[in-house]
């Protein structure tokens, strides 16, 4: 059974919360408790799981998600699929605040978080595509119907993941964009690698709330008068701004794919990541503790029921 996760970031946690009601599941797993309660519910004719990334209140920074235990969570709920969404700031000219991104490509620099389930296993999915290219194409597609003067979305990219919780510099800012990055922010990993150990397909929707620093007001040239400084109050209120309405695009967004993907769910047969772990267990089988392999059931259990 179909059922579609959908983990909530900055803005978008809240406004989902607000229209999601449905059965809430308190869950514990191997990694310990999520961020919050998985909401149950259903959108667009779809089962939906829905999970704020951040917990209640936003109390959780990006290095103290339990990423592991949200997907875990997910997964024991019978998540075939995730559609997530997180705040970024943009790299580039063209990827404007208010706007949506759908990144193809990722670049981790996180430093302090547990990026794998398998510690007691040599385990090595393939991750040259990070995202799922077939829910790619589905929020292309319903982006394609949606786009307007208001709603502007851009698909592919590369999303630069940063440890947080602190801003980038300048000159960090800059190096990001030689690097080929399109996007900042700090959630999408260890958050995509888990959900392909995972075996869920997964896609992501960025929302622009801010031009990073890369673009701010330089030093003035000898002789120049100093730039107006920037109230730090009136730049929080701006993105905070930014983010609501690229909160309310993206629910119209991933709203849309939902309804795209009840009325063609065939679409999703062939997804990459559900068989993520086919070739990626490297270790011998029969010699990996039975416990372990019962501790992490939900993921792997099926390649040793077989031991193919």
């Amino acid at each position: 059974m179909m059922k579609i996760g959908l983990i909530g970031g900055s803005g978008l946690a809240a406004a989902f919360s607000a229209q999601a009601e449905g059965q809430r599941h308190e869950l514990d797993t191997p990694f310990g408790r999520p961020s919050d309660a998985i909401v149950e519910t259903n959108l667009s004719g779809l089962p939906v799981l829905f999970l704020s990334r951040h917990g209640p209140g936003h109390m959780l920074n990006p290095s103290q998600v339990p990423f592991r235990a949200n997907i875990f969570a997910l997964k024991q709920l019978g998540c075939t699929h995730i559609l997530a969404s997180g705040a970024v700031g943009s790299l580039r000219d063209e990827l404007k605040p208010k706007q949506l991104v759908v990144p193809d490509q990722v670049i981790d620099k996180t430093t302090k978080r547990a990026g794998t389930f398998y510690e007691k296993a040599a385990v090595h999915v393939e991750f040259a595509e990070p995202f799922c290219p077939v829910l790619r194409q589905i929020l292309k597609d319903a982006g394609d119907e949606l786009c307007d003067d208001s709603l502007q979305i851009h698909h592919g990219g590369a999303y630069v993941c940063m440890e947080g919780p602190a801003f980038s510099s300048r000159a960090e800012s800059l190096m990001h964009r030689l690097w080929g990055g399109d996007l900042i922010g700090m959630t999408a990993m260890p958050e995509a690698k888990l959900a392909k150990e995972a075996e869920i397909p997964y896609a992501l929707v960025a929302l622009v709330t801010d031009y990073d620093s890369w673009k701010s007001k330089a030093a003035p040239k000898s002789g120049e008068p100093a730039p107006e400084p920037t109230d730090p109050a009136e730049l929080l209120k701006e993105i905070i701004g930014n983010l609501e309405i690229a909160s309310q695009n993206a629910i119209r967004l991933i709203r849309r794919g939902l309804e795209l993907i009840a009325q063609s769910p065939d679409r999703l047969a062939n997804c990459p990541a559900t068989s993520a772990l086919k070739l990626a267990i490297w270790s011998d089988k029969s010699r990996i503790d039975p416990q372990e392999v019962e501790r992490l059931r939900p993921l792997w259990g099926k390649y040793f029921d077989s031991q193919s």
